[in-house]
This record gives C-alpha cells, structure tokens and sequence, in this order.
C-alpha cells in the first residue's frame, strides 16, 4: 500500500503543478468596453470553444476534477 500511496501523491503533485500552468496560461475573463458594444458576438465570440481558450478552459476542468479526486482518495486512510 505504501507504494500505492507514493504513485498517488507524485501523480498529485504533478497535477498541481499541471493545474497551475494551465490557469496561468489562460486570458483574463474581463471584456472591457467591448461587452457594452456586442464585440464579444463577433465569429471569434461565438466559436470560443473551438479556439485555444475553449481548450484551455476543458483541460482546466479535467485536470481539477483529477486534483480533487486524488484529494480525496489520498484522505482515506487505507
């Protein structure tokens, strides 16, 4: 079980490591004037998803979802 228990926590530290590059590599959320204007409902707007960003912010889910399940499973005690 120990061995187990070490997979684990380096596997956490490199998601934890992982998580913070990836938060730090995404843009601010703040529109600025151009959310009074419509601007945000341009092409680039409306296909967010499929750009860098919307890939950044699905892999941001992904990697958080493993940072808080490790979390747990590292908390038990077994």
């Amino acid at each position: 079980m120990a061995v187990l228990r070490m997979i684990l926590t380096i596997l956490f530290i490199i998601d934890c490591i992982v998580l913070t590059v990836i938060v730090l590599m995404q843009e601010g959320k703040d529109q600025g004037l151009g959310s009074l204007s419509g601007i945000s409902e341009t092409y680039w707007g409306k296909n967010k998803g499929r750009s860098m960003e919307g890939t950044l912010v699905r892999i941001t889910t992904i990697v958080a979802v493993a940072y808080i399940v490790l979390s747990i499973i590292l908390n038990l005690n077994f």
